[in-house]
Parts: structure tokens; C-alpha cells; sequence
């Protein structure tokens, strides 16, 4: 080794010893004679100090450093001088007295300070990533993400799993994001895809009887992107034969409580709440609520059905719904206030928002002429608004009018102060719909995906094809403060259930055999009943180091249109690699 010790590695335990250091240097400080530098490598930094009175030639190699230059430097560890300790740095009580320099390497004067407190966008972090990369808390990101995964490997190693790699490149089986696609050179007019998860492979998986699967998967969507997604993303991908669905949520609930506890030291109670999901559509308006304020959504359709006011009557009779919410104390909201949230729930499709201000004992507004006394009364107590509440509404189509309100109620959690950014609070939401009607495309589509068990209950009416946005799935999401975190459910292991199910989406006896032939054939001979589920890393290093963007998680992230500044990939390859591919590109 070039080096004895890494730059956070000495203490005052080491004065006294001679010890050899390589790294990058940081801040240089010329305090006359003396020429103080700090070197720093992933593991923190130690200042060095040259004196002229040791070595004149040493003290004026050490004048040619300068920031980000590679160097090597030896010399006795000392305890710095009274009043110049730093209590914040694990190397703060000492010094290391130069006897030596060596230079590795110079470097070119960087675009941006190599510091966390650097004012840098994060174009400039994305194109120049390997400096970004040199700041403390990204090398805290990732050294925290390598820990995490070590933590995850241990827990279900413990637990009799098996890690096995499944193929990167696949066949597409496009039901619902984009597929990446890939084509062969060896096979002309033939395309590989990226898998957008290992789904079928981990179910094939248990019709070979590896009864508990784990990988820690790269997936891959071609879809559009935002803060919390990238076309490549990692997953902790599980799957059990054997099992129902109070075995997957006690191994999840396992690895929560060990993964936050060994990341952060934060202890979580289990097991997790769990909410079906027509009550948290109903409370919340979404299916990944935030729980952690109260602030619930009341549906008051029934209620106002025959009031006089033409757009509430208009909603009822076009089948849509009236919701409302109490904003509890926002009475004194001013007009410009109002008209601020009106403005922010149009931005989820909503017409407008009504207001109620209860003032003592009944309702006031500007349009409470159209409602009868017994049509506040009712809506003053179903909302259970005291003096100084405001109450806010929107009525609207369903998913319109849910949507809207939920992100009003998201909101105002935060602008009222109403949540505590120190608790996790998790929620397991079950019997999600089985299936959802697509408007573009008519048809009935999978709302989880197309190999999701049907609840037990609900059987009956999945095989009449009738009423089949009643039919509820056997799947689950993991939801941490409002965001989703995970996703699974128990699967179809009967090749004929997973016939009909294919038939009612749309894929007929042929289309099915061509892209899911190999998952049917595989059920001919023995698939046990099984089921699992999947955890977005990414999303949980966000939370577990307080960011917002999972990009500052990820080494090499790309940007939102899916683009890598540093390598400027993708990129545009010569005419011969094209031929070789038999590809053409359109003009």
C-alpha cells in the first residue's frame, strides 16, 4: 500500500507515530512561514503543516499544491496547538508534521468547490459526477447505500433465501411501461428488452422450487421521468412459494425494521397498519396516503345531492362526487389565500373550489344562499367544524375530484405545520382493484399487473365478466409518509386462472403462447401457490439520508429526459454498427 492511513483515520491516540497519507488536497492556508493543507480521501481528511525550519526544499515543493492535486505525504503525528482543535472532525486533535511530499498527479482548477456547502447546479453536478462524487455527503450516500445492501444481504441470508442473478437481456412483454429494446445483430429484426422487473423469472423460479428468492435487481422503464424516477433503478426483489399474504408482510415488515434500524438507528414498531384501498381513497383521496396528520377528506355527495346550487347538482347527476375537507383554524384565511388554493387545485384538473367558513355556529359563504340550514347543519357536522374552521370542497368526476383534494390536503398538512419530518410512519394498502378500464385503449387493463391472484371473495364475479371493477386483487403496496415504497402481490399459479385473466385484458390463446408461452408451459408442470414483493432502494436512501431527488443517491443517475451529461450518452453510433444491426434510422 502507498499509504499507512486513510485521512480519517488518525486520532490522538496516533501522536507520536509516523504515518504515510495519500489523498486529494482541500483547503491550502499560508500562514507565513508555515503552509497549513488539508488532504482528504473517502474517509474524511487530516491537515498536514509544512515548516521551513524541518525542510526548506519540502516547504517549497509544498508552495506548488494546490486544490484537488493527488498527493502523498509522510510525516509524525502530533497534537495540534491549543485553540486551533476541530471537536467536529474525527481528526481534529492532531496534525501530521510533513517529512515528505510526494505529487501524484495535478489536477486542472475545478469547475465548482469540492465542499457540501457549494452553490452547484445540478447540471454542473451530472456532467462533472466523478467531483461531485468527492463531496462528503455524496461519498456518505453511496457508502450508506453499499451498507444498506449488506444489511438486506445478511437478512435474508439469515432467513434461508437465495441471491440468483436473473438475465438483463429478455423478451418484451409489454403490459403496461415501455420496454427498452435491444436488437440482436446475430438474429436480424429480433430485439432483446430490458427487464422492467424480473417477474417472470422469479415466478419460474418457484416452479423450480427455489422457495425463496431474492436479488437485488436493476430494472428498467422507458417511461417519463420525474424526481423520484430514472429509466435504471434497483429493487430489492422477493419472492416465496407457500405463502399468503401475512407471510410477505411479516418478512417485509422484518426487513424494514432491520434496514432502518442498521441505516439511521431509528427503531420501527411492527407490525405496520394496514388500510384497504377503497378506505384510503375514500380518506385520503390517493393510495399512498401520508398518515402521519389527520386533515381526512369527507364525501358529502349525499348530503348536497338537492341543494340549489347548479354545479354541486350538476356534479351529483353526471355521477361525480362532492368532497371536502376542514382546514382546521384557516377561518381567517384572507381572499388572496383562498384564491391561492383555488389556483392550486386547478392544477390537478379541478374546476374551481368552494369555501365555508364557520363562524360560531353556522356556516357563512358566498354561495351558502343556495344551501338550505339543514344542508349546513349536515355539512357542519360531517366535517366536524368548529368556530374559525374553514371548509373547503370540490365537486367534480371522481378521479378528478379525489385527485385534486388529496394534493389540497397534502398541502396544507405542510403549510399548516401539521407534520413531524422526524417519524416514518408506514401503511400497508390491500385489495386494490384487480382490473381498471382503460378509456384510450377499451379495454379492461391489470391495475397491478397481469399474473395478480384474484381475492378469493371476488372469484364469482370475475368469472361472470360482469361488474369487474368490483373484483378485488390480492395485492399490496408498502407505503412510507406518502410514498409508495414497495409493491407485490399473491400470484396466479393455475395456468387456466392465468388463461382467463389474459382474455379478459385483451390478449387472446396466440398472443399469450407468443410473449407469456414459456410462463404457461412452466405452470403445466407444478407451480406452487406463491407470491412477493418488491422495495425501490432508491426511494429508501432517500428517506434514510433526508433528500428529495433519488438522483443524489445513485452514483450515475441521468437527468429527467433521461440523459447522462457526463458520458452524454445516449449518443448517436456510426453507420457500419447500424448495418451490422440491419437498422435504418428514420428522417
Amino acid at each position: 500500500m502507498l499509504r499507512t492511513h486513510t485521512c480519517g483515520e488518525l486520532n490522538d491516540k496516533s501522536i507520536g507515530k509516523t504515518a504515510t497519507l495519500c489523498g486529494w488536497v482541500g483547503a491550502r492556508r499560508d500562514h507565513g512561514n508555515l503552509i497549513f493543507i488539508d488532504i482528504r480521501d473517502g474517509y474524511g481528511l487530516t491537515q498536514v503543516v509544512f515548516n521551513p525550519k524541518f525542510s526548506e526544499d519540502l516547504h517549497k515543493k509544498s508552495e506548488e499544491l494546490r486544490s484537488e492535486f493527488v498527493i502523498r505525504v509522510s510525516g509524525k503525528v502530533e497534537r495540534r496547538p491549543s485553540g486551533t482543535q476541530n471537536p467536529k472532525l474525527p481528526t481534529g486533535q492532531i496534525e501530521v508534521a510533513a517529512e515528505s511530499l510526494e505529487i501524484l498527479n495535478k489536477a486542472l482548477t475545478t469547475p465548482f468547490e469540492i465542499a457540501d456547502d457549494a452553490a452547484v447546479t445540478e447540471e454542473s453536478r451530472l456532467k462533472y459526477r466523478y467531483l461531485d462524487l468527492r463531496r462528503g455527503s455524496m461519498q456518505a450516500n453511496l457508502r450508506l447505500r453499499h451498507k444498506v445492501c449488506k444489511s438486506a444481504r445478511d437478512y435474508f441470508d439469515e432467513r434461508n433465501f437465495v441471491e440468483v442473478e436473473t438475465p438483463i437481456l429478455t423478451k418484451s412483454t409489454p403490459e403496461g411501461a415501455r420496454d427498452y429494446l435491444v436488437p440482436s445483430r446475430v438474429n436480424p429484426g429480433m430485439f432483446y428488452a430490458l427487464p422492467q422487473s424480473p417477474q417472470l423469472f422469479k415466478q419460474i423460479l418457484m416452479v423450480s422450487s427455489f422457495d425463496r428468492y431474492f436479488q437485488i435487481a436493476k430494472c428498467f422503464r422507458d417511461e417519463d421521468l420525474r424526481a423520484d424516477r430514472q429509466p435504471e433503478f434497483t429493487q430489492f426483489d422477493i419472492e416465496m412459494s407457500f405463502v399468503t399474504e401475512d407471510d410477505i408482510y411479516d418478512i417485509s415488515e422484518g426487513l424494514m425494521k432491520k434496514l432502518f434500524k442498521d441505516a439511521i438507528g431509528y427503531d420501527l414498531k411492527t407490525p405496520f397498519p394496514r388500510m384497504k384501498y377503497a378506505d384510503s381513497i375514500a380518506k385520503y383521496g390517493c393510495d399512498k396516503p401520508d398518515i402521519r396528520f389527520a386533515l381526512e377528506l369527507v364525501e358529502i355527495t349525499d348530503i348536497v345531492k338537492a341543494c340549489q346550487f347548479k354545479i354541486f347538482r350538476d356534479v351529483v347527476n353526471k355521477n361525480g362526487k362532492i368532497i371536502a375537507i376542514n382546514a382546521k383554524g384557516c377561518g381567517s384565511y384572507s381572499r388572496s389565500q383562498v384564491d391561492a388554493l383555488i389556483e392550486f387545485v386547478k392544477e390537478y384538473g379541478a374546476k374551481g373550489l368552494a369555501n365555508f367558513k364557520c363562524d360560531g355556529v353556522r356556516l357563512v359563504s358566498q354561495i351558502d344562499k343556495f344551501f338550505s340550514e339543514e344542508e349546513l347543519d349536515s355539512i357542519k357536522k360531517a366535517l366536524n367544524a368548529c368556530d374559525g374552521d374553514m371548509i373547503f370542497i370540490v365537486a367534480d368526476k371522481k378521479r378528478t375530484a379525489y385527485d385534486a383534494m388529496s394534493n389540497l390536503r397534502k398541502h396544507l398538512g405542510k403549510k399548516l405545520a401539521l407534520i413531524d419530518e422526524k417519524v416514518f410512519q408506514f401503511l400497508w394498502i390491500t385489495d386494490f382493484p384487480l382490473l381498471q378500464y382503460s378509456d384510450e385503449d377499451k379495454r379492461w387493463v391489470s391495475e397491478h399487473h397481469p399474473f395478480t391472484s384474484v381475492h378469493p371473495d371476488d372469484l364469482g364475479i370475475l368469472e361472470k365478466g360482469e361488474e369487474l371493477d368490483k373484483v378485488r386483487a390480492r395485492s399490496y403496496d408498502l407505503v412510507i409518509n406518502g410514498a409508495e415504497i414497495g409493491s407485490g402481490s399473491i400470484r396466479i399459479h393455475d395456468g387456466k386462472m392465468q388463461e382467463l385473466i389474459f382474455k379478459i385484458i385483451g390478449i387472446d390463446e396466440g398472443e399469450a403462447k407468443l410473449r407469456f408461452g414459456f410462463l404457461l408451459d412452466a405452470f403445466k408442470y407444478g407451480a406452487p401457490p406463491h407470491g412477493g414483493v418488491a422495495f425501490g432502494l432508491d426511494r429508501l436512501m432517500t428517506l434514510f439520508v433526508g433528500c428529495d431527488s433519488i438522483r443524489d443517491v445513485i452514483a450515475f443517475p441521468k437527468t429527467q429526459k433521461a440523459f447522462c451529461p457526463m458520458t452524454s450518452a445516449p449518443s448517436a453510433v456510426d453507420e457500419k454498427q447500424l448495418n451490422e444491426l440491419s437498422i435504418k434510422i428514420k428522417t
